[in-house]
């Protein structure tokens, strides 16, 4: 049995979580959500453009730093920031602002979780707690790539999860980054277009994001994502139902 972690290293373990836990209640105790709303970005409109404007290498770095941060302390408002990125950058910058900030901040998220509740939960798992974690550390690229092409659970859930199931930091890495890609082109393409909308005091209909011709493909996307999980599932049936159950004596007939 491993000798128990000192006071200190028990103490420095959560820190990471902590801080997460203390930027949350900041955002919430200074009343930083009225900043995340169509009338914050009206009111603000013509100063963001022009230093964005004027500072376009500083302002993308900025953004990417905000939205990083934001996903880090699982802040609500990722899809107003999101349209936020494609007002101010356009689809594509945008889209590579929001992607790059994501991945890290939920990254920033994975290990602080890792760190502090993996060994807690590794002693405290039960059986079927642990046959998901073989699943998920063998399929996990898969996995990761269908929970962020179709955000069935919340995103801030999604960065939690792998990390108390034994996901590894590539595999989530990686999936992260090419798994909301295509959502996040939506959201931007309907930001870059926002300009029209607050001309007219209006906001954007999010309810399109419900849309048959927005909804399926990514449904699409991510049932292909599957495919390798499902193939490496029929191939380890298969192996099984071919093992000799009786240790490989073929019976004699009589």
């Amino acid at each position: 049995m491993s000798a128990l972690p000192g006071k200190g290293a028990g103490l420095g373990r959560y820190l990471p979580v902590l801080l997460i836990l203390a930027g949350l209640i900041a955002f919430f105790a200074f009343d930083f959500q009225r900043y995340l709303t169509f009338d914050a970005l009206q009111e603000h409109r013509d100063d963001l453009i022009s230093w964005v404007a004027a500072n376009r290498l500083l302002a993308f770095l900025s953004f990417l730093l905000v939205y990083a941060l934001a996903v880090a302390v699982s802040i609500p408002g990722g899809s107003f920031l999101t349209l936020v990125a494609g007002f101010l950058f356009g689809t594509l910058m945008g889209t590579a602002c929001v992607v790059i900030g994501a991945t890290l901040g939920a990254v920033a998220i994975f290990l602080a979780c890792r760190t502090a509740f993996a060994s807690f939960f590794e002693a405290r798992a039960g059986s079927a707690l642990r046959r998901m974690e073989e699943g998920f550390r063998e399929d996990a690229m898969s996995y990761m790539l269908f929970l962020r092409l179709v955000p069935i659970f919340p995103f801030w859930l999604v960065n939690i999860v792998p990390a108390l199931l034994g996901v590894s930091l590539r595999s989530y890495t990686i999936a992260t980054f090419l798994g909301i890609i295509p959502g996040t082109l939506i959201y931007a393409s309907l930001g870059a277009g926002l300009g029209s909308l607050l001309d007219k005091g209006e906001e954007p209909n999010l309810s399109l994001l419900g849309d048959p011709a927005v909804v399926l493909p990514l449904i699409g996307l991510a049932l292909i994502s599957l495919l390798p999980a499902l193939y490496q599932r029929y191939k380890r049936r298969k192996a099984r139902a071919q093992t000799p159950q009786d240790g490989g004596l073929p019976q004699r007939r009589k």
